[in-house]
């Protein structure tokens, strides 16, 4: 079964500096129905503008996943990181016993991003942050981005039974990609086709019980899936 969201229908708060819309309950949005799925809790997609962002600020015990779409992020934390993540690339923090960060777009251009969070499978960690870049051209399939599995060596890790793939789809290219019983799609740019339902750009859509995505790239596309497992 695939449930669709569409980008018109998300949640949203416009703070001006921040255009945030979300596909669960969060901040000053709330929707019973929308508490999360599974272990994904939170999906923010963020508009930062130039040279604004989110001032020092405290988490724990989470997994906070950031896929920059557009422009970059630059984050430092109380651990002494101080790193910039640019479009296509991904951080994750995993916030463990306590860390406190800020996260400034890059003062040159806006950035679009997705903020992901997901309920760890181990709590009371020493807290962690790390960034990768991956390949940035289009592919005839999605890349493993973030992975907590023990089988998955070559992603950045999170504390999470869960693993995130990503890439950009040429138009008229099909992948296949196996995933547990609940998954979560992101259609970042574009318009795609998985197991014959269609979205397009900035939709999400809920996966349970598919155990394989068929996707195709209506156009040139920019695809996140969120595989939770069960």
């Amino acid at each position: 079964m695939i449930k669709t969201y569409p980008f018109k229908a998300l949640g949203n708060a416009n703070h001006g500096w921040l255009n945030a819309h979300y596909h669960f309950s969060f901040s000053s949005y709330h929707n019973p129905a929308r508490m999360g799925f599974g272990n994904l809790r939170v999906i923010n997609d963020d508009e930062i503008k130039a040279g604004q962002g989110f001032p020092p600020h405290s988490h724990h015990d989470m997994e906070i996943i950031t896929y920059v779409r557009d422009g970059a992020i630059m984050h430092k934390d109380s651990l002494g990181n101080d790193g910039i993540t640019n479009a296509g690339d991904v951080q994750v923090m995993s916030a463990g016993t306590g860390i406190q960060h800020s996260e400034f777009s890059h003062k040159t251009a806006d950035t679009m991003l997705y903020q992901i969070w997901i309920l760890p499978n181990k709590e009371g960690v020493k807290p962690r942050w790390e960034t990768k870049g991956f390949p940035k051209e289009f592919s005839d399939k999605l890349s493993l981005l973030v992975s907590g599995r023990e089988q998955d060596k070559s992603a950045l890790f999170i504390y999470a039974d869960a693993a995130i793939y990503g890439g950009r789809l040429k138009k008229g290219v099909t992948t296949e990609l196996a995933v547990g019983d609940k998954a979560y799609i992101l259609a970042s740019k574009g318009s795609v086709e998985v197991n014959g339902t269609v979205l397009n750009t900035r939709d999400g859509a809920e996966v349970v019980n598919e155990k394989s995505l068929n996707i195709k790239a209506i156009d040139d596309s920019e695809v996140l899936v969120i595989d939770v497992g069960n």
